[in-house]
């Protein structure tokens, strides 16, 4: 997996002040996408035991609230498998620390059992992460005063009651 940046001290992306990895790899291209230099799977640096290491230690700071994991498209199936590991390892050091994660796939089409972004670790990715905003960038419904989203049709899911309650709960409803 590579990844286009880490932002520490970022307070854009999600709630409180939190460290931010962008990961490299989107199959959606999204029309005017903010960054489709990340579309490219190979674009920016290779992430490492040492990538890892440094986003674990920072988000040991009380002052962080916790992570968020964006794109590229986390959910691309290479990056599954490297970000499933990073969520169950800060959950185990830092259980009070949230994750957040945008993807430009639709959960109940494309992420859960038997979509086509659903494979052998997205379960468990998908039980490490407090916050899913998901949906494509839609140009035509852009809206920038829209909180954590940039098109209307993106939904900001409060992810943990959405998968007990196997429907769709809205984090800022």
């Amino acid at each position: 997996m590579y990844y286009g940046n880490i932002k520490k001290y970022d307070i854009a992306n999600g709630e409180g002040v939190r460290i931010s990895l962008f990961v490299s790899g989107c199959t959606n291209h999204c029309k005017n996408c903010f960054q489709p230099e990340t579309w490219d799977f190979a674009y920016g640096k290779p992430y490492t035991k040492e990538t890892e290491a440094e986003i674990l230690d920072f988000l040991k700071n009380d002052f962080c609230k916790g992570l968020s994991l964006l794109g590229g498209d986390p959910f691309e199936f290479s990056n599954q498998e490297e970000l499933v590991q990073l969520c169950k390892k800060a959950k185990e050091l830092y259980p009070k620390k949230d994750i957040w994660a945008w993807t430009g796939f639709i959960l109940d089409q494309d992420l859960l059992d038997g979509g086509r972004r659903h494979g052998p670790v997205t379960d468990e990715f998908l039980s490490y992460i407090d916050v899913l905003v998901d949906g494509p960038f839609i140009e035509e419904q852009k809206n920038i005063q829209l909180a954590f989203r940039g098109s209307e049709n993106q939904r900001v899911i409060d992810l943990k009651k959405s998968l007990v309650q196997k429907e769709i709960v809205l984090y800022l409803d």
